[in-house]
């Protein structure tokens, strides 16, 4: 086969891959590759404006959150997935990404082909709101506005198990009494970013 033509074919594949994902946010699926089976309708909060967070706010994230191979991290509106495949890559970790944009989703699978890291990287068209195995999760990490922080503070006290770590980019929720466990300021080539973080607790602490 010709390299030009290859690249025609290949380009035709992600072309139609992309426009494939454009339909997932029109209607639900019964099967697909990354589709959250339980969360029917639009997502409650679907704010899709995308930020990528500085690679110094990320490592910091890692070096807070103690993150280690045996650990699972969800990062929720995962964007181009970077965050996961950094971790997946550094750690041998398990990552989970929820995303609403096709766009950032192909963005994701593009990613891969970088990082090279197998299966332990998976990237689901899905809301945030409803990952439906949150509790698997050991590290939740968010570049999130605090309305989704608001909606999403109770799902973490109900779905998460004591020990997770979550870590949060610039915001915070500003709800309730569960204050970080530690906030800390890093400066990046562009700006000063805040990075926090909390435990969650036992039940009834």
């Amino acid at each position: 086969m010709f390299p030009f033509f290859r690249y025609e074919v290949v380009s035709m594949k992600r072309l139609l891959f992309g426009a494939a994902l454009g339909l997932l946010a029109l209607m639900p699926l019964a099967s697909g590759v990354g589709q959250e089976k339980e969360q029917p309708g639009k997502p409650k909060y679907d704010n899709r404006t995308y930020v990528p967070t500085a690679d110094e706010v990320i490592l910091k994230m890692f070096e807070m959150g103690k993150v280690n191979k045996n650990d699972v991290i969800f990062d929720l509106g995962c964007g181009d997935g970077r965050i996961l495949y950094m971790a997946a890559k550094k750690f041998g970790c398990r990552c989970v990404g929820l995303e609403t944009n096709p766009e950032r989703i192909v963005e994701a699978m593009d990613q891969a082909k970088k990082y090279e890291v197998g299966t332990l990287v998976e990237i689901r068209h899905g809301d945030a709101l409803k990952p439906k195995d949150l509790g698997d999760a050991t590290v939740v990490v968010m570049y999130m506005f605090p309305e989704f922080m608001n909606l999403w503070q109770p799902i973490a006290k109900e779905k998460l198990k004591p020990g997770t770590r979550i870590l949060s980019h610039d915001y915070a929720w500003n709800i309730g009494n569960w204050e970080p466990d530690e906030s800390v300021v890093v400066r990046s080539a562009m700006r000063e970013h805040k990075v926090h973080m909390w435990t969650v607790k036992e039940k009834g602490k």
